[in-house]
């Protein structure tokens, strides 16, 4: 198989895995994930700057590393908050075990032995531990956005509007 292939893989085949999940979840969940791939962009974009790790190849047509960010990385978060929003001490051991197990097999093993990723001047523990502190953020965003839509909720303010055809008509002028 060759590296674009794997590469174009990583960006497309996970947006498939939605179909399996309901709208309103995706709906629900899509600012989070959009705040992950900020927060590992930064991270990446520091990484490479800081000599932390390269990349070998990159997807043809696009410049930057986006097929785990705007891949793996987006879906990811929306199907783990799906399944552990609401327990964090679970969110937190199952992001730790994928954070790890992603480093380790897929960027170190995998990826490194295609020539596709190479961590230079960081550790994979570091890489992952860095990776989970941002799920604990990640976590946190998601806790204010709920905080912000159930405030908006209580505090709104809507008019009893209705459309003219609704209005009752009186009865002593029929044109009102």
């Amino acid at each position: 198989m060759s590296n674009q292939v794997i590469l174009w893989s990583m960006l497309i085949v996970p947006w498939l895995t939605l179909f399996f999940m309901p709208k309103e979840n995706i709906k629900y969940f899509m600012p989070v994930a959009i705040f992950s791939a900020l927060t590992s962009i930064l991270v990446v974009e520091a990484g490479e700057s800081l000599g932390w790790f390269t990349y070998g190849e990159e997807i043809f047509l696009l410049r930057t590393h986006s097929y785990i960010i705007f891949g793996l990385n987006i879906i990811t978060t929306i199907w783990l908050l799906h399944f552990t929003y609401g327990k964090f001490w679970i969110y937190l051991a199952i992001d730790i075990v994928l954070n790890f197990a992603f480093i380790y097999l897929v960027h170190v093993y995998f990826l490194g032995n295609r020539g596709l990723f190479q961590e230079v001047g960081i550790s994979p523990f570091l890489n992952a531990s860095i990776t989970t502190l941002d799920g604990v953020l990640v976590y946190g965003y998601q806790m204010w956005q709920e905080g912000i839509f159930v405030r908006s909720e209580k505090n709104s303010y809507r008019a009893n509007l209705q459309p003219a055809a609704a209005k009752p008509l009186h009865e002593d002028n029929p044109n009102e």
